[in-house]
């Protein structure tokens, strides 16, 4: 299990300049949005880091922090968010992703806000984030 964590931010371009400045992290993979700002964006030192996003709207900036889960596979994202969605509230309903076979991001009873997984890979080349997303889309990496 790897556990990570994600920002939302507004201007989140800005945010990455300053999180470099501060904390000397590297900018690593990224999507950029059409105005600029991060669709994703990694920034890790010594083999740690965090991803920065732009939130979206005022039910985005609610949680500004997501702790996002890796987890071995499909059957352990499975039985995570069975427990986790018990009283929570389901804010992406579990399935695949462009870069996932299997994910969910769910806030649970006590208002944690989880992104679950199980191993990612990079999106496909051609994937446009500007675009609406069909699960059926899903390509499995080669």
């Amino acid at each position: 299990m790897k556990i990570d964590f994600g920002l939302y931010v507004k201007n989140s371009a800005e945010a990455v300049e300053l999180y470099q400045k501060a904390f000397g992290v590297e900018l690593g993979y990224h999507v950029k949005n059409p105005d600029g700002s991060y669709f994703h964006s990694e920034l890790s030192k010594d083999g740690h880091g965090f991803s920065v996003v732009e939130g979206q709207g005022e039910a985005a900036m609610e949680h500004t922090v997501t702790l996002g889960v890796t987890l071995a596979d499909e059957s352990e994202v499975q039985k995570a968010y069975k427990h986790l969605a018990e009283g929570g509230t389901i804010k992406e309903s579990i399935g695949p992703l462009p870069w996932s076979p299997c994910a969910v991001t769910v806030i649970d009873r006590f208002g944690v806000l989880w992104y679950i997984t199980a191993p990612q890979h990079r999106p496909p080349d051609d994937y446009d984030p500007n675009m609406p997303w069909d699960p059926s889309m899903y390509k499995k990496p080669e």
